[in-house]
C-alpha cells in the first residue's frame, strides 16, 4: 500500500503536463487544479490560503486576462463581459504566491522568455519562467524528488 509520505501540494493550471502530474503524485505529493478568474477550471489561484499549495505550475496564457470588448454579447463564451477583467494583471492572480512565498513556475518556450517577463509585469519579479523541456527538472528540484 502506498503511504503518502509528503504533505506538500502542487497547484496546477489547466494544460499542465499530465505525465508530470502523475510523477508528482507517484512521489507522494498531492495535486490540485487551479483556475484564473475567468475560466473556472479549479480553485481560483487568487484565493489560495497559507500552506494550502506549496508550488504553482502554469502556462503563461493562463495568467493573462482577456482584453478588449467583445464584438457582440453572443460571441462571448463567458457569463460576464470581457471588460470585467480590464485592469486585472498577473500579479492580482498570483498575489497569494508572493505573499506566502509559494514558488511559481510559468511555462513558456525559451525564445519567448523576455517577452513573457514584460507581459507578466511585476509578477515577473517573483515567478520562475521555465521552458517546457526543463519543467520536470525544475519541479523535481523544488519538491526534492
Amino acid at each position: 500500500m502506498l503511504q503518502m509520505i509528503n504533505m506538500k501540494t502542487v497547484g496546477y493550471f489547466e494544460g499542465t503536463d499530465s505525465t508530470l502530474l502523475s510523477k508528482i503524485s507517484a512521489n507522494g505529493f498531492c495535486t490540485v487544479p487551479l483556475a484564473n478568474e475567468w475560466d473556472g477550471h479549479g480553485k481560483i489561484a487568487s484565493h489560495i490560503e497559507p500552506n494550502e499549495v506549496h508550488l504553482i505550475i502554469g502556462y503563461l496564457h493562463k495568467l493573462m486576462p482577456p482584453r478588449g470588448t467583445p464584438e457582440s454579447p453572443k460571441k462571448t463564451p463567458m457569463p460576464v463581459s470581457i471588460d470585467a477583467y480590464r485592469g486585472f494583471r498577473p500579479i492580482d492572480l498570483l498575489y497569494p504566491a508572493k505573499a506566502y512565498s509559494i514558488p511559481v513556475l510559468v511555462v513558456v518556450p525559451k525564445e519567448f522568455h523576455d517577452k513573457a517577463k514584460k507581459v507578466l509585469e511585476e509578477a515577473a519579479e517573483f515567478v520562475t519562467i521555465v521552458s517546457p523541456e526543463n519543467l520536470e527538472e525544475k519541479t523535481r528540484k523544488i519538491l526534492g524528488f
